[in-house]
């Protein structure tokens, strides 16, 4: 994940830098139009796509910095041309990094920050351990959940941590479009947590571990509680496809799956 200090790090290692954006994709692309990266003479930071696309952007930024090209935009047909088969067209714009690109950089990677969907986890056991880490590669503000602090550690650093003993004030005061999975340590901290996501009726994806059996416990309880019925539509329980594979990894894995399938599409 790419915070304001990676940002900051990289400009300071590098020197010099070249910030390169596309301003417009048409057909198929790589990468959208707004997508960027830093070039330095040495490293990149983030990505506008990949391939033969950003290796020529790669090599002009660097022309720019070695002072031996001058033009700050590139339009791109993506094909046979330049080794690559998309069909589309994209316009790259460069900036050579002043303090004004080298603010606009800053703002971006607020931006891109602030825009992430926000992904509560309630539980740092196996499962929500092996989960964090996959989500930590991911463009989601990801927060993990205990009761217990000393499960919260060696967790990766993109990842937020919560101590509390009321996991469910955290599904409170959770942002609208927020996705919760819950796998806590006891079944009754499961309900709890799963009951009040599901109350809120804004959450994009709320997920909780178990089988069909808990699932039919935990709809029975709700109903019980006065819970809406028909909020149980949108709980995802068993998470995770039902293989015969549980082992921790492999659940992670799929959970990922469904959460990018909600969230990407939000």
């Amino acid at each position: 994940m790419i915070t304001p200090e990676t940002a900051q790090g990289f400009i300071e290692a590098e020197g010099a830098a070249v910030l390169v954006t596309i301003v417009e994709a048409r057909g198929s692309a790589p990468r959208e139009a707004g997508a960027w990266m830093l070039v330095g003479q040495r490293g990149i930071l983030n990505t506008i796509g990949g391939g033969q696309l950003e290796f020529a952007a790669i090599a002009h930024a660097r022309a720019i910095i070695a002072g031996e090209q001058a033009e700050m935009r590139l339009d791109v047909p993506l094909g046979p041309a330049i080794g690559q088969c998309c069909g589309g067209h994209v316009s790259l714009e460069f900036r050579a990094l002043t303090d004004s690109a080298d603010s606009e950089v800053h703002e971006r990677v607020a931006a891109d920050l602030t825009a992430r969907p926000h992904v509560y986890l309630f539980g740092a056991g196996h499962v929500g351990r092996a989960l964090a880490h996959a989500l930590s590669l991911l463009p989601f503000r990801t927060v993990i959940v205990e009761t217990r602090g000393e499960t919260l550690i060696d967790l990766p650093e993109a990842i937020e941590t919560r101590l509390t003993p009321l996991p469910e004030e955290v599904v409170a005061s959770a942002p609208a479009g927020a996705a919760f999975v819950v796998f806590t340590h006891e079944h009754a901290l499961d309900f709890l947590v799963t009951k009040s996501a599901l109350e809120r009726g804004d959450a994009a994806y709320v997920g909780m571990i178990g089988s069909d059996t808990k699932r039919a416990t935990f709809q029975s309880a709700f109903r019980r509680d006065g819970g809406n019925p028909q909020r149980l539509e949108a709980l995802t329980c068993p998470i995770g496809a039902k293989l015969s594979d549980k082992r921790p990894e492999i659940i992670a894995a799929l959970v990922a799956a469904e959460l990018v399938a909600v969230l990407a599409s939000e």
